[in-house]
């Protein structure tokens, strides 16, 4: 049996079966760009992730925990697009190397490949779904289109109702752009009204690159992202503190107690996270698969070796090392920490570099919440239960 240090922090590597293959075209999805990356390979190569290449994974992977439990992220893309005997192969290959350890399965799809057999697989073997939604129909239909333009909600919604037909568990992601961002309740009674209790935000900033990094127009602006925030924590921190989890509010939560946050953008440094691609090659994190943060291949190196090499080590120190000044002294510091690296490209005040695009966002919805924050943290240390804030927030 293995021994495991239990105060080691975990260590993640998201796979992604089918590289940046999708079977939709969403506007604002930062990941078709990434095809570009393997332009070269055979067709039959192409966004396929080998046998040979999968067990190597899985076997590496597990090897590098230093926890009893393995978290499986599977990812693309759309990974549903490799079919169900290639994770029939997965669960297979963890039995033969699990050596003890506890393994759970994940996997983040849009929901339009769903059918009856997956939903019966995902439910028989405890897989926890995530499904990418960005609200209702009109606002969800906005960007996240088929490759022919064609609105992509009616096909999401039908998977979610097998996910429930067959008792799979799952949460909902939504990406808030420049569109949605504006309707933030709308999104928030869509999503409890679907059935959905853990929901994920992921405010969109791109640049692009080509064109000076300029913002692309679906990225919200400054404000926005605060407004929607700060709009769905009045409603939440009123009616559903301890039945709907937004993972944006737990992890402030968390931070607020000094517990580390669920969310790797509002933790002090980063780079315990990467991303395997579908050919084994590991990057430093999914948001910056580009050559210069390529840490090696898996055929050629171990995952331990890269994840904790020098290299991968600096890329996560560096969140911490490169803050400005001006997040140094910031009364929000430790709640925040400046911010996850791909957004830190504005100026501050002063002319100095690596200000986060979301910097104002985060301080005015972090001072909005800040008295609820003191009272829940207050009833935690009284080990009383933290959804006596909803009574607090009403008188």
């Amino acid at each position: 049996m293995p021994t495991f240090a239990p105060f080691a922090r975990p260590l993640y590597v998201m796979s992604k079966p089918v590289g940046s293959l999708c079977n939709l075209r969403c506007s604002y999805c930062y990941y078709l760009q990434k095809a570009e990356i393997y332009k070269d390979e055979t067709p039959q190569e192409r966004y396929t992730m080998s046998d040979r290449t999968l067990e190597t994974f899985i076997r590496q992977y597990i090897e590098a925990q230093t926890q009893p439990q393995v978290l499986f992220t599977w990812h693309g893309g759309e990974p549903l697009m490799r079919p169900l005997s290639f994770y029939k192969r997965v669960l297979e290959l963890q039995r033969r190397y699990a050596r003890g350890h506890l393994i759970d399965n994940c996997l983040q799809t849009n929901g339009t490949l769903l059918t009856d057999e997956w939903c019966a697989f995902f439910r028989e073997h405890n897989w926890l779904i995530g499904i990418s939604i960005d609200g209702p129909q009109d606002l969800h239909d906005e960007y996240r289109r088929a490759r022919g333009g064609q609105p992509s909600f009616v096909k999401v919604m039908r998977g979610i109702r097998l996910l429930q037909k067959h008792g799979v568990e799952w949460n909902a992601m939504g990406v808030v752009n420049d569109y949605n961002a504006d309707y933030p309740l709308d999104v928030y009674h869509f999503y409890k009204e679907a059935g959905c209790k853990y929901i994920q935000f992921t405010p969109i900033v791109e640049r692009d690159l080509q064109q000076e990094g300029h913002l692309l127009p679906f990225s919200v602006s400054p404000g926005q992202y605060a407004h929607f925030c700060c709009t769905i924590f009045d409603e939440w921190v009123r009616h559903d503190v301890g039945e709907v989890f937004v993972q944006l509010f737990d992890s402030t939560l968390a931070r607020w107690v000094g517990e580390e946050p669920g969310v790797c953008s509002m933790g002090e440094t980063c780079g315990h996270a990467s991303v395997v691609e579908h050919n084994g090659d590991l990057y430093s994190c999914d948001h910056f698969v580009y050559p210069e943060y390529l840490l090696g291949n898996i055929h050629t190196d171990t995952v331990t070796s890269m994840m904790y090499s020098q290299r991968q080590l600096q890329f996560g120190r560096a969140k911490r090392d490169a803050l400005p000044s001006q997040c140094r002294t910031c009364q929000w510091l430790t709640i925040c920490n400046g911010g996850c690296p791909k957004d830190r490209f504005c100026q501050t005040a002063d002319g100095e570099p690596g200000l986060s695009y979301l910097c104002q966002d985060f301080r005015q919805f972090f001072a909005h919440v800040a008295p609820y924050m003191d009272f829940m943290k207050n009833e935690l240390e009284n080990k009383r239960p933290p959804a006596n804030v909803m009574d607090f927030s009403r008188s």
